[in-house]
Order: C-alpha cells, then structure tokens, then sequence
C-alpha cells in the first residue's frame, strides 16, 4: 500500500511516499480503507521529536481518520457496523496513546485499528468533514461544552483563535448563542474569523488583546461583576497567561486544554482569588463527543473549517503550511 512516513526525526524533507505491506487486522482489530486524514499540531513536533514521546519508526503521521471498513480480523466483527460501512476512527488508543503520535497514523491507504474505535458516518457526513473532527474539535468540544459550559449571553475572548481547537472553539461558543471575540496576528486569518461569525476581532499585530477586550467589555473589578469576559479560552499559555487574566470579570472562569507557547508560565496569583477566577482544564475528548459533533455535522449546524484538501502525496507541502502558520482550521489530505 501507498503511505506518508520518516525513517528519521527531523524536517518536512525526511518525509516520503513509500511503499509498505497491507496490513492484517489482529484480533480485535478492523481494516479501514482510508479516505481521508487529517493532521494536527502535533504532527510537525512528531516529525521533529518530542522528548520522551516513544515513536515508532518508520512514522506514518495523521491522527485524525475517516473511511471504509474492509475486513475484521478474528472475532472482531462489531454488531450494527458491517464490511463497508462508513466511519470514523476515535484516535485514542487504549492506553497505547494516539494516532500519528505513539501509534503509526493514517497518512496511508489501509490502517488496521481497534475494532471498538469505529464511529459509523451519518449519510450527510463527507470523508474529509469526518477527518477534520476527532482530536481538534474533539477537543474543543469537550472544553466548550462539556467543562466550560458555555452558555447563551456570555461574553468569550478565544486566544489562538485560528487553528483546528481555535476554531472549533468559535463555532461552538457562537453556537452556544455566545458573543466572541477571537485573537489573531493575521489581517488574512481575521476575515477568515469574520467570515464565520465572530462578533469582535482583535489582531495582535495591531492592538493589545487586552486592551481590546477592556475596551469592549469594561475593566474587570474586584466588587462588580459589570466589567471583563465571562471566560477565556487560553490554551496558548505562555507570557499571555498572566496578561488573559485581566481580561476576566470577577467570577468568570478560563478554559484550558493546552499550552502552545509554553506550559510554565509565571501567573499573578492575586487576580484569581480577588476576582474568585475559576480555572478550569479540559483534556481530550470521549467517544460521546464526537458523536454529537458528527450529528451537528449532519444536521448542517456545524461545518467544520477545512482550510486545504489535497493529495496523500503532498502531505509535506500541508504540513509546512501548518509550521508556516497559513493552516486556518484544518488540514485534510484525500486518499484516493
């Protein structure tokens, strides 16, 4: 079969289309006949090495998959998901990890996965839309929805606006019946924002963030609940952590399910107890949610922000243009 991998750790040029056996479903196990995948964040820092992240070499990146099931292997079959059904892949693995990480991704024509991974597709859900759901806007879903409880009303400031959880985070806050405003260094990337319904952006590049969002929601006060953002999302962390602080009225809350820009932050512990700020993690995403992110699909109330679909075989020039900054959304490669 036809597959994307590196052989070793290092930049976009160690990747390669080669040609590798078919494999055979294990016990356990389905075949899935890729269609589409999708990558993440996390693919350009596979492809260069993480530090105590245990890769499997030879690498095939993409986490995020969608196709065909073709075969089980022995006493595997999965009652109410036939050969040829239409699915999904949870990325998670066990406890194994995930997909283009700690486990050989999707970037290839066939992939054998644990049979209980499968998710069918609604009829209404395309290959590529699927592809760009599971670990971004799984992601994303679990933290809007689930943890931070975003409701109708609430005034959210998204930081890192722009990429798969960024984005994801917008639509689902707007859905939610929230007013938005996004942050983004980009004059492109911002009518991108506009474009799918953000009510205030604030490009960085021009103006400070929070200054912004002051400007637009009043200064937040320790015995008036009238000023700030009801929540943040700040998964970028980094020096913008202690700064997003400022931006929170007194008892709102900021969601986070990442640190992009660092994970080590100083912080100023005063605004949290002064402004009885709650802090709130989310991490990943259960099979439910991507359930119900599929229905929003289907029923046309979420469209996933797809941001190029190309080839298997030019996965390298995506995966420049996600360390390149010029992903908005996702990144989908079609698997013919």
């Amino acid at each position: 079969m036809k597959a994307v991998i590196f052989e070793e750790h290092g930049p976009v040029s160690n990747l390669k289309v080669a040609d590798l056996p078919r494999p055979e479903p294990a016990q356990g196990q389905a075949l899935v006949r890729v269609r589409a995948v999708a990558l993440n964040g996390f693919d350009p820092m596979i492809l260069a090495r993480i530090p105590g992240i245990n890769t499997p070499l030879p690498m095939i990146p993409g986490g995020d998959i969608a196709g065909e099931v073709v075969a089980y292997g022995p006493d595997s079959a999965i009652a109410g998901i036939p050969i040829g059904t239409r699915v999904l892949v949870d990325p998670l693995v066990g406890n194994t990890g995930v997909f283009g990480e700690t486990v050989r991704g999707g970037a290839c024509e066939f992939v054998a996965v644990p049979a209980i991974n499968l998710v069918p597709l609604p009829d209404a859900v395309s290959f590529e839309d699927a592809a760009a759901l599971p670990i971004a806007y799984g992601t994303a879903y679990r933290m809007i929805r689930e943890r931070g409880k975003i409701a109708a009303g609430e005034k959210v400031l998204v930081l890192g606006a722009t990429g798969g959880v960024g984005v994801c985070s917008v639509q689902l806050a707007k859905l939610a019946g929230a007013e938005v405003a996004a942050a983004t260094s980009s004059a492109t990337k911002a009518k991108q924002l506009r474009a799918i319904g953000v009510d205030h952006v604030i490009n960085t590049s021009e103006a400070d963030f929070v200054k912004a969002t002051q400007a637009l929601w009043g200064k937040p006060r320790v015995f008036d609940e009238g000023g700030g953002a009801d929540v943040v999302v700040n998964f970028v962390g980094g020096d913008d952590w202690p700064r997003a602080l400022r931006c929170v009225r007194r008892g709102g809350r900021v969601l986070t399910c990442g640190a992009t820009n660092g994970y080590d932050p100083k912080t100023d512990i005063r605004f949290i107890w002064s402004f009885e700020i709650s802090i709130v993690g989310s991490n990943c995403w259960s099979r439910g949610d991507l359930v119900d992110l599929l229905d929003l699909v289907a029923q046309g109330r979420l469209k996933p922000q797809i941001s190029s679909v190309r080839p298997l075989e030019e996965l390298p020039v995506s995966l420049q243009e996600l360390i390149d900054r010029k992903v908005f959304g996702k990144a989908v490669l079609r698997v013919a």
